[in-house]
């Protein structure tokens, strides 16, 4: 039987396409139908992590695929608004980058049997960005006096904010643990490398 939640998180990186071709088209009224694609996107990363925990669904891969759903999400939709010049570029680096930098470690952790699951900072960075990236959508429409798009680049600074205070705490908990798991495996290995070799006959 299929895992719901992991279904839906599936689902939401299959949106990504359609948000960002819907953004970067010319069709009458594209950006509240791009702000529908967001929104729906941004409900199943709700109901992922609550029909998981309710139904006791939580697997490995959905703690591995949930947080990249995001991030996917997130980069492809601000990366959008940064070509509709709704996004300030060096902003949208800094959230990118910092994406990347925490799924680089999840990855080497994964690697050590360590699963990294989303923090309730993340999560709060990920509702700010939802908000955000909502506001800048329709400041693209709405715009007559500006009142939207001041808005929604505020949101973006608040974003970029987030973003690095929640990295910043990922690094913090984990990277130690990290370290420290690499250097045990160091000098685990360290007496057999170092070791002459055994002579011959």
């Amino acid at each position: 039987m299929p895992n719901l939640p992991n279904a839906l998180t599936l689902f939401r990186i299959f949106l990504v396409p359609l948000l960002v071709v819907i953004l970067l088209t010319r069709m009458p009224a594209k950006e509240y139908v791009a702000l529908g694609v967001f929104l729906v996107a941004a409900l199943t990363d709700f109901l992922d992590g609550w029909i998981a925990r309710r139904y006791k669904k939580v697997t490995t891969l959905g703690m591995l695929l949930d947080p990249i759903a995001d991030k996917i999400l997130v980069s492809a939709a601000l990366i959008s608004l940064v070509d509709l010049q709704e996004a300030d570029a060096w902003a949208v680096c800094i959230i990118v980058g910092r994406e990347f930098a925490v799924s680089g470690m999840r990855a080497i952790a994964a690697g050590e049997k360590i699963t990294i699951a989303a923090s309730k900072l993340g999560k709060w960075k990920m509702a700010a960005q939802v908000v955000g990236i909502s506001l800048m959508i329709l400041g693209a429409r709405l715009d007559d006096i500006g009142l939207w798009r001041m808005t929604g680049r505020a949101a973006l600074y608040v974003m970029t904010v987030m973003a690095l205070v929640s990295g910043v705490d990922y690094f913090r908990k984990y990277l130690p643990v990290l370290l420290a798991r690499d250097a045990g495996a160091a000098e685990g290995a360290a007496p057999g490398a170092d070791a002459p070799a055994a002579p011959k006959g």
